[in-house]
């Protein structure tokens, strides 16, 4: 038998966490890990009280054919890795890394070209997280390093990379 590696086996526990996304498009999962330990988890989701999207039937992004890395103030839902840094002191996350998992809420495929957002990306280098993995397919993965979002801004060059 085979021992899974270590970052197959924190994205599972990420593709896992994104099963209680409520999103009617994609589906994410993140956990923050620090020290071999799970600091956070985080799915998308509409904020605390208010309706979510698999709630109401509608998601208005796609109901107005909205782009990938568009228009966000338009979403109801918070994003996995906002709400994993919300539920974790900063203190357990300098250092850490980001797991990151992405699926077509209809589909199940992966999240093709799977990374996070302009204002993910500022959350992720403001709670001192190291590094963000995302799941390609269900044994590949690719690492993004944070001191890379932090040298190459890509608010002043205007390339998003979605």
């Amino acid at each position: 038998m085979l021992r899974k590696d270590k970052i197959n086996y924190y994205l599972d526990i990420a593709e896992t966490v994104s099963e209680r996304s409520t999103c009617l498009r994609k589906m994410w999962g993140a956990i923050i890990v620090n020290n071999d330990e799970i600091v956070a988890t985080g799915y998308n989701g509409a904020p605390r009280g208010r309706a979510n999207c698999l709630d109401t039937g509608v998601c208005i992004r796609e109901k107005l054919k909205i782009p990938r890395g568009e228009r966000y103030e338009i979403c109801r839902s918070v994003h996995a890795e906002a709400n994993a840094i919300i539920s974790a002191s900063r203190k357990d996350m300098i250092g850490a890394t980001l797991y990151l998992v992405g699926r077509d809420a209809a589909t199940k495929e992966y999240v093709e070209n799977p990374s996070s957002c302009s204002m993910c990306k500022r959350m992720v280098i403001n709670a001192g997280i190291l590094q963000v993995i995302v799941r390609i397919n269900k044994t590949e993965y690719k690492a993004f390093p944070v001191h890379d979002w932090i040298e190459n801004d890509e608010s002043l060059s205007g390339t998003f990379g979605y």
